[in-house]
Formats: structure tokens, C-alpha cells, sequence
């Protein structure tokens, strides 16, 4: 094993001890095979199995300590296991994260606890323990040293005087198996491995291409590349995904199928996980098999795609022919042209520093990142266009004045600079990314406007002209209209953004003002946006903010404010310190009651702080951005701005205030702040948005219950009623709703929405609103409706149905909260009847079935006032074809939650004697023993209950017995939580009416914890305790005069 992952593994640092397992197919395969020969060892060789270890195997493990059930002694952070070497010491230790083996039977047991984790547990034990041998047999045995093969191995074992020689003699036999085994199968796999270069795969995307469109004979709907930008290596792929050998991602649409999204890499073309959550960026991780090519792929993903490729066969074929045969030569010859080209001259030596050299593998060779952005041209463009964007490229060049810069220079500079700073990990929490819509260029033969051509013939001057033509053409160029779509592409198709980020870098003033002014219009469109990150703008208008100019300021501020729209962009901006600069820029604000009062200079500095407050909201999307503002000293600024009159400065200020809320160190900031009081103030304002951010920034902050009892001290729980009746701007609805419902879980906050009618109008909002109001309305009346005058106000309202009507839909987050304010009413026996009338049980029931936990744990919470308040409840529950063989086996579940709220609903079921026959038939009581070895206390309280009622039916109290639920309810007495006493206490009152039963509970001293117990004020935990005392008394009584008769 050790020869083989020294040799043939990849790894991502060479050296010993250094470096990780690399994400390929030949690593997996490796693991693979590991993991089935760990798995079945200790039923092959059950003796070997037991062999303790020289040393532990230690790494860092993701596995809880709540995953490890019975042969374990599981506490909150550590686990021991209950099989101990002759010094008493556990063959298994986990102190989180760090985990301890030293046994293949722990090995193999760990590995059917990780269950999907288990490839993932291996990599780990594999990275941390390079050569395990070593650690399993002794340092004698080294398998990196060249003089430890197989027959040395044996040799010192035979030789040493070790008692377990022979044990030891097994297993080095064994490894070495595994070794050979590991080494063939690899070899195996290396053989069948695909190589693809990044031409062939153009080749065969743009061959489907010309066979892919609308009608029934085409191959495929449509096919297209997730990224128009290309580098000099012909990938498409980031650097740092090229590392890996992936070389483009490809969107196909099938005529039979939904979209895929494909990975091609040099090991050939798979199925990845496709867009993320709000197309924020592409999940690399590959799902499913890898093919030799495109092709091969879609034929087994389409049948669609491989009949009309039968139809187009000749066709097809022919032109993949005329592709095949360059493909050998010109690649290698082309790339090495290129690349030669774009060294040339003085930027050889520049891009010689800045290159990233790449290892290579052994055995294939890997694709080479490419830092060079090359923009691909659509291929339907007319020859004209592009002639004369070439044309340009070669003859448009600024005059060597004052202002002229060296495009070609600066470009490769900021794109250097650019596409290290991608390369380097980021320490920033924040998602990849967020996904902007594909990349859209104007079609030769499409209608374009007077205006496109206009425009391109301005971007000449612009690069052609001296200072006087360049500030002329500026100013022409802002003639247009300029949020207009054709405009913006006019702008950027002809090269036109590369000549406005390089004139910034100029020392004219005139020239970056007039830049600005047209990137500061262009850059509201996403692609613009994308585009001018790519071309390394962004740390230029970074640098612009230590202007002495205040209008410089503020342009360069509100163009980063709509460049920082997705993650990347705000990466860049902090990365360059542009987060402490614009922080810098709020200290520019006066204080004045009256803006009236203000000075030109005064008004300036207002409008530079308001500047700095629209970028900061834009960058403060992302939690490292956050953490930069606040370390900068940006929150005393912002709440010193918050008491401004001038309401276009408050817009962005709340809006920044707003997101950064979401932090706990903000909330509390917030709190001790008295920026509440400006919040509430603010509602009542007349602007709608300036009220929605007040609105959301209350939402952020009301989890916390100081900041609940300050809005109402403050008198916003009015005006935030009041607003409820403003529903034509969902947007700020929402935000209302979102600030009424977490107001709402104070009771007092709730008394006083009562007061101003807000549960009448919040039951009006349940139809005919967006989800994401929804969503907020529901969560409000599920905490309004713990009150019982509240939950009829909601009946006589008419609340209940649409209520139930919105158990039927698909979100998450309302179903959560639906189901909360259903089960909150079904304690009502008036509302229960019409709950039970609509159905809404049965709805209930099959959100059991729900994906999510949190649908599962809520709809099975609700279950329980709607089964215990029910007519006839036995009979209703009964009448659900498969409900509780489905609720019998959500016992299954890993969630506490889903479990905690199941024991609950069984609880209540059981209370049917027909239906406790039942479940004890679906094997009720096994699953619930199974769940006995818990620390979570909310679960231990209703698993006892679960149990005590479970008891009253046939030979239920043995067969707990039998499944050894009795010991470790006994542990639950030692617990701090009254209800999980009392709960406990009956159970085992329960369970006492058996001897053997009664046995254990003494034998595990619960005896003298239920005697503590018999003195609590709780009746209930009282009686029960003092109940089972007197069963174990009496058996002990029985059995001593037994004895003596």
C-alpha cells in the first residue's frame, strides 16, 4: 500500500509528508479499492482484525460524535470505544476533529459509520498517514525507504520475538497483496485513460454546433461554451480549474432532455453538478461516469440526440473527417506559434516573471493555465467587422503625448496582475462568483441602430487621437444614450472599455473624468460589469479614491458601487485595499441640520460620503467585507451618517447598515448604538425605499430580544402596522413583514399589534402576494397564534383555509413556517374541525415524505395537537394508506430535529391501542431503542415518552429489554432538564412492571437518582419515580423470599 500511494498517487506537493491527494479519477479509483478491502478485513480475517497497531492512525475527521452509536461511549466532543487494547486504552478515540484508530476492526467499523462519507474519510486518513505500515507494524518496516520490499518485511518479522509474529507475518502479507493489487489495478486504469487537448474538443463543439438548432432533425436544441472568454492555450476553463485538466464547460441542450452541464477535461467529458443556488457559478464536482468525448456522451445521455445522429450519420461523419486529420499536427505546431508571438520582444522577459509553471504528471500530460484573456469573436460576425476591429487593433494608437500610455503595456500588466490575484485562494468565506447572464454579441446580419456604427467610429478617435480629440470624443460619446443596451455592447465590442480603463491611468484629469462618467452609465449592465473586472479596472478606480479631486472621488466610488455587484468584483476591491479607502471617504460628511445651509464645499463632501456609502453597500454583500469595513472603523461613520436630513445619503447608508445586520458583531453594534431609534424614525419617512431598508435592517436585527423591546419602546411597532396596508411595492412589503414577524416573538410585541388590528390585515396578505411575503406573513401568525385570542382572530377571519390551501406548495421556508401556525391552530377543537374538514391533516401527513429535514421535523410537530384534538383521532390516522409505516420509519432519519419531532407524533398515536399494534408491527420498538444512546435532551424527552406509551401494548417492556434501551434511559436522570426527568421517570416506571427490566435499572443505579426525584414539586415525576422504586422493591422482596422458602 505504501508503494503504491508513494508511486503512482497523485499528489498535489511532492515530498514527503507534504501535500494533498489530487481530485482525479486514478486517486479515486485508488480509494475505492482501499476502502473495500478495509470494509470486508474484519469479516475475511476477524483474528487480524484485532491486531492492535504500533502506533494510531490520526487525522481530522467530519464525522460527529452523535454519528457513533452502540460499542461506543459517546459524549458532546469525544468518543471512546468500548474495545480497549491490554492497557485498557480505546483501539478508537475521537476528540473533534481529531480522530484515533489503531485496529482494522475500528478501521472497517468506521468506515459503515461514514456510510457516504467514506471516500472522504479515506482521503484523509491517506493524506495524514503517508505511509501507514509504518504505523501499523513499526518503523522497522518503512516502505519509503528502497530496502523494505515485501521479502525484508517478512524477514524481520521472522526473525523478531514478538508474540503476535505470526499475526504480524498475516498481515504484512496482506498489505503487500493490497499493494500489488493497487499497483495493477492503476496500471489498468492508466491504460484506459483519455487524453483530449483543448482543439479537438473546439473542433467537436463547434461540428455540433452546425448541426444543433430548432426543428425535430437537428442533434441537439442548442450547445454553448458557459464562458466567451478564451486563453492563449485554447481553454476556457479558470487557472485555477486547468490545474486539474478541465479545459471548457459546455451547456447542451437535448430536444429530449433538460439542460446539461459538461465538463470537458483532458481525462475525457462528464455531467457536472450544473449551476448553483441563483446561477451564482458552475459545481465542478463531477456526477456520474466519464466518456472518451462529446460525442460518446450525449449518445448515451440522449436517445433523441443519437437517432437524429443516425439521420445526419454522412453528413456528420464527412465533416469530422475534414476536422480529424489537421488535428495531429496543427495543434502543437499553432499553440508554440502563439505563444512565441505573445512573448515576444520586451514583454517576453515581463511575462517570463509572471509565468506559472505547472507540474507535470508522470504518465499524462496536463494542460497548461493560461493567464492570457484572449475575447473569442462570435463566428456569425461579418468578415467586415472584424477586419476593421483588427484593423484598429493594429493602427489605432494614442499620440506619445502627456496622455499617451502604452495599451499593449498596461493591458498586460492588469491582466497579469489580474489572473494571479484569481490564482491565489481567497480567505474570504463568500460563495464563488455570482453567475451573470450569458455573454451577448451583436450579429452581423442583425438591425443594428445608426447609433452601434456611431459609437465604433468614436472609439477610434478615442484611440487614435491626441488629448484635445480624445476629451472631444469623450464628450461626444455622452451624447448618446448611454443605458441602452446597443450602446453599452457598441462600446465594448470594438475594444472600447480596454482605451476607458487605460485612459484612468493617464495624469489628464479631464480625460479620467470623462471616462468615468461613460463607465459609471455602462457598467449597470452585467456583462460590462464582468468585463471591466476582466480587464483589471477595478484597482485602478481603487487607486483613484486618494484623489485629491472630490469629483474623481465620487465617479470612481459610484462606478465601483455598480461594478461590485457579484463576488468577484468585491474580492477585487478589497484585495486592493479599496474597502479602508472608501471607508476613508464617510469622514468627508458635515454635520447640519439644514441642507440648505450647506456650502458648494460642504455639499461636495456630502456628496463624496454619499458616493462612498453607495459603493460600500455594494461591497458589503460579502462577509469579508464586512469584517474589513468594521475593522476600518466604518460602523461609528455609518451611524454618524445615519443622522443626516439629506435623504439620498440615508438610502445607501441604511442599505449598507441593512446588510451588514447579518453579522452578530454588527446586531450588537447596532443595539448599543441607539441606531434602532434613527431606524424607527425612518419609517415614517415618505421615500418607499428608504423605508423598506429600515424595515430590513429591523428584520436583521429583531432575533435578538433587547433590539424587539427597543423598536417598541421606540414606537415602530406602529408605523410598521401601519405600512401593511401599502401593498403596491412588494419589495418593501416583504421587508415590513419581515420586521413584524420577528417583532413578533415577544408576547408584548404581539399585544400591541393586536392593538392596531396588524393580525386582521396579516391574514388578509395569505392570498394573492409573492412567496417571499409569504414567507414572512405566515411566520408572523405562527407567533402571533401561540396566544389563544389571536388564534381566533385568525378563524373568525377566515385565515384557516388559505392557511391549509398553502401546505400544497413547494418552498422550504413558507412550509416550515405554514405548518407552524397550522399545528398552533389545530389546538383549537373549533379550528381543528376545519382543519380536518379542508383535509388539512392528510397534508400534514404527506409532508412527511418532504426532502428537507426542516419540513419533515415542522409538518410532524404540527401532527401532534391535530392528532390529540381530533374526533375519532385512531380512525383518522388509520385511514392514511402507508402513514405509519411512513412515520415508523423516519425513526431512520439523522436528524435530531426530524426524530425528536417523530417520538412526539408516536407518542400521540399510541394513545390508539389499535394503532400502537401497528406500529409495534412496522418494528417500533427496535428503532426506538436503536435512538436511546442520545445526549440531545429535547430528543431524550420525547423518545422516553415515545417509549412509556409504547410499553402498554403485548411484550413491548421485554423487548425494550432485549434491545437494550433500559441502561441508558437510566443516564437520562443524570440529565439537567426537568421534562427529560420527568419523561424518563415514566418510562422506566413502564419498563419496571418486567423483572429483568428492573434488573438492569438497579444494576445502573437508578435506585438512588429516582430516590432524589421523589422529593421534586413535579406530581407527575413524583408518582413515577416513586412507582418504579416500588416495582424493583417489590422484585427484590420476591426474590429474597424465594430464597429463604
Amino acid at each position: 500500500m505504501g508503494l503504491a500511494l508513494a508511486k503512482l498517487a497523485q499528489w498535489t506537493a511532492a515530498g514527503h509528508g507534504a501535500g494533498t491527494l489530487e481530485i482525479t479519477p486514478l486517486n479515486e479509483a485508488i480509494l475505492k479499492e482501499i476502502i473495500t478491502f478495509v470494509e470486508s478485513f474484519i469479516y475475511k480475517y476477524p483474528q487480524e482484525a484485532k491486531f492492535v497497531f504500533v502506533e494510531p492512525l490520526e487525522w481530522n475527521t467530519s464525522l460527529a460524535p452523535s454519528e457513533f452509536e452502540s460499542g461506543y461511549v459517546v459524549s458532546e466532543t469525544t468518543v471512546k470505544s468500548e474495545e480497549v487494547d491490554k492497557n485498557g486504552q480505546p483501539l478508537l478515540f475521537l476528540s473533534v476533529p481529531q480522530i484515533k484508530i489503531r485496529s482494522f476492526g475500528q478501521l472497517s467499523r468506521l468506515l459503515f459509520i461514514a456510510k457516504t462519507a467514506k471516500l472522504k474519510e479515506a482521503q484523509a486518513c491517506v493524506e495524514a498517514n503517508r505511509d501507514p505500515i509504518v504505523k501499523i507494524l513499526g518503523s522497522d518496516y518503512n516502505t519509503m525507504k528502497e530496502d523494505s520490499i515485501a521479502l525484508n518485511i517478512l524477514d524481520k518479522i521472522t526473525r523478531d520475538d514478538d508474540p503476535e509474529r505470526e499475526i504480524k507475518k498475516k498481515i504484512a502479507m496482506l498489505l503487500k497483496q493490497l499493494d500489488q493489487h493497487l499497483l495493477n489495478h492503476s496500471l489498468k486504469h492508466i491504460s484506459l485513460e483519455i487524453s483530449l487537448n483543448p482543439m479537438t474538443v473546439k473542433k467537436d463543439i463547434e461540428l455540433l454546433k452546425r448541426f444543433s438548432g430548432k426543428g425535430d432533425q437537428t442533434v441537439l436544441e442548442s450547445i454553448e461554451y458557459t464562458s466567451d472568454y478564451e486563453f492563449s492555450n485554447g481553454c476556457r476553463a479558470p487557472p485555477w480549474r486547468q490545474i486539474h485538466g478541465e479545459m471548457c464547460y459546455v451547456l447542451v441542450k437535448p430536444h429530449d432532455g433538460e439542460t446539461l452541464c459538461v465538463t470537458c477535461s483532458a481525462g475525457g467529458v462528464f455531467l457536472n453538478g450544473g449551476k448553483t443556488d441563483d446561477e451564482e457559478d458552475i459545481n465542478y464536482e463531477r456526477k456520474g461516469s466519464i466518456y472518451k468525448d462529446l460525442v460518446t456522451f450525449l449518445r448515451e445521455k440522449s436517445p433523441q440526440f443519437l437517432e437524429n445522429m443516425s439521420k445526419q450519420g454522412i453528413s456528420f461523419n464527412e465533416e469530422q473527417q475534414k476536422e480529424k486529420d489537421p488535428l495531429s499536427e496543427a495543434p502543437k505546431k499553432d499553440e508554440a506559434a502563439a505563444f512565441h508571438k505573445d512573448i515576444s520582444g520586451s514583454d517576453k522577459r515581463s511575462l517570463e516573471k509572471n509565468q506559472i509553471n505547472f507540474g507535470r504528471n508522470q504518465m499524462t500530460k496536463r494542460l497548461e493555465p493560461s493567464l492570457n484573456w484572449k475575447t473569442t469573436v462570435n463566428y456569425k460576425q461579418s468578415k467586415g467587422s472584424v477586419k476593421e476591429i483588427q484593423e484598429d487593433k493594429h493602427t489605432g494608437k494614442l499620440e506619445k503625448t502627456r496622455l499617451s500610455v502604452s495599451l499593449g503595456r498596461a493591458q498586460l500588466r492588469r491582466k497579469s496582475a489580474e489572473k494571479i490575484e484569481e490564482i491565489i485562494s481567497d480567505s474570504s468565506s463568500e460563495s464563488e462568483e455570482d453567475e451573470e447572464p450569458p455573454d451577448h454579441r451583436q450579429e452581423a446580419n442583425a438591425d443594428l441602430p445608426s447609433e452601434y456604427w456611431q459609437i465604433q467610429k468614436l472609439v477610434k478617435y478615442l484611440k487614435g487621437g491626441n488629448q484635445t480629440a480624445t476629451v472631444i470624443a469623450l464628450c461626444s460619446m455622452r451624447d448618446f444614450n448611454l443605458a441602452q443596451e446597443t450602446c453599452q455592447l457598441a462600446i465594448r465590442d470594438v475594444g472600447g472599455l480596454e482605451v476607458l480603463i487605460n485612459l484612468l491611468e493617464t495624469d489628464e484629469v479631464k480625460c479620467k473624468i470623462g471616462s468615468l462618467k461613460i463607465l459609471k452609465e455602462i457598467s449597470h449592465n452585467p456583462q460590462i460589469r464582468r468585463n471591466i473586472v476582466d480587464l483589471g479596472g477595478l484597482p485602478i478606480m481603487v487607486n483613484i479614491l486618494d484623489s485629491p479631486h472630490k469629483s474623481l472621488k465620487c465617479l470612481a466610488a459610484e462606478t465601483i458601487a455598480n461594478v461590485a455587484k457579484f463576488t468577484r468584483a468585491r474580492r477585487v476591491v478589497r484585495q486592493y485595499g479599496g474597502i479602508t479607502k472608501l471607508v476613508a471617504l464617510l469622514d468627508c460628511a458635515h454635520d447640519s441640520t439644514e441642507p440648505a445651509q450647506l456650502s458648494l464645499y460642504e455639499a461636495r463632501d456630502v456628496e463624496v460620503a454619499r458616493c462612498g456609502a453607495l459603493a460600500l453597500w455594494s461591497c458589503s454583500k460579502s462577509h469579508a467585507n464586512k469584517e474589513a469595513m468594521r475593522k476600518a472603523g466604518g460602523f461609528p461613520l455609518l451611524a454618524q451618517l445615519l443622522k443626516t436630513p439629506h435623504e439620498n445619503m440615508l438610502i445607501p447608508v441604511v442599505g449598507t447598515l441593512q446588510e451588514c445586520a447579518s453579522e452578530e458583531n454588527y446586531r450588537a453594534a447596532i443595539k448599543a448604538g441607539r441606531i434602532i431609534e434613527s431606524l424607527v424614525k425612518n419609517l415614517s419617512s415618505q421615500n418607499e425605499q428608504l423605508q423598506e431598508h429600515c424595515a430590513m435592517a429591523i428584520y436583521q436585527c429583531a432575533e435578538d430580544e433587547e433590539t424587539r423591546d427597543l423598536v417598541r419602546l421606540h414606537g415602530g411597532l406602529k408605523p410598521l402596522a401601519s405600512l401593511l396596508n401599502k401593498t403596491d411595492n412588494k419589495e418593501r412589503l416583504a421587508a415590513v413583514t419581515g420586521a413584524i414577524w420577528k417583532c413578533s416573538i415577544s408576547k408584548e410585541n404581539v399585544t400591541k399589534f393586536r392593538e392596531y388590528k396588524a393580525i386582521e390585515t396579516l391574514v388578509g396578505l395569505l392570498t394573492d402576494q409573492p412567496e417571499e411575503v409569504l414567507v414572512n406573513v405566515v411566520g408572523a401568525l405562527g407567533e402571533c397564534c401561540q396566544e389563544l385570542e389571536n388564534r381566533v382572530i385568525i378563524r373568525k377571519c377566515g385565515g384557516i383555509q388559505p392557511l391549509v390551501n398553502l401546505l400544497v406548495g413547494i418552498n422550504q421556508a413558507l412550509l416550515v413556517n405554514v405548518t407552524k401556525v397550522v399545528g398552533a391552530c389545530a389546538v383549537e377543537p373549533e379550528s381543528m374541525m376545519i382543519i380536518d374538514r379542508l383535509d388539512g391533516v392528510r397534508l400534514l401527513w404527506s409532508l412527511l415524505k418532504n426532502p428537507h429535514p426542516d419540513v419533515k421535523a415542522s409538518a410532524a410537530w404540527a401532527l401532534c395537537p391535530c392528532i390529540e384534538n381530533a374526533k375519532d383521532a385512531g380512525e383518522m390516522v388509520r385511514s392514511f394508506v402507508g402513514g405509519l409505516e411512513l412515520i415508523v420509519n423516519l425513526l431512520k432519519s439523522d436528524n435530531k430535529e426530524v426524530l425528536a419531532s417523530v417520538c412526539a407524533a408516536i407518542t400521540n398515536i399510541a394513545k390508539d391501542r389499535e394503532n400502537l399494534a401497528v406500529i409495534t408491527d412496522h418494528g417500533v420498538v427496535p428503532l426506538l431503542s436503536k435512538l436511546a444512546n442520545t445526549n440531545n435532551n429535547k430528543l431524550r424527552h420525547h423518545l422516553a415518552e415515545a417509549i412509556s406509551r409504547c410499553c402498554m401494548w403485548g411484550r413491548n417492556r421485554v423487548a425494550f429489554g432485549e434491545h437494550k434501551a433500559v441502561a441508558p434511559l437510566v443516564r437520562y436522570l443524570k440529565s439537567s432538564d426537568t421534562n427529560v426527568h420527568r419523561a424518563t421517570a415514566q418510562a422506566l416506571y413502564q419498563l419496571s412492571e418486567d423483572a429483568d427490566n428492573c434488573i438492569t435499572m438497579h444494576e445502573n443505579g437508578a435506585v438512588k437518582l429516582l430516590l432524589d426525584m421523589v422529593g421534586s414539586p413535579d406530581q407527575d415525576l413524583q408518582e413515577a419515580a416513586a412507582g418504579c422504586i416500588s416495582n424493583i422493591r417489590r422484585l427484590a422482596l420476591a426474590t429474597e423470599k424465594a430464597r429463604y422458602t
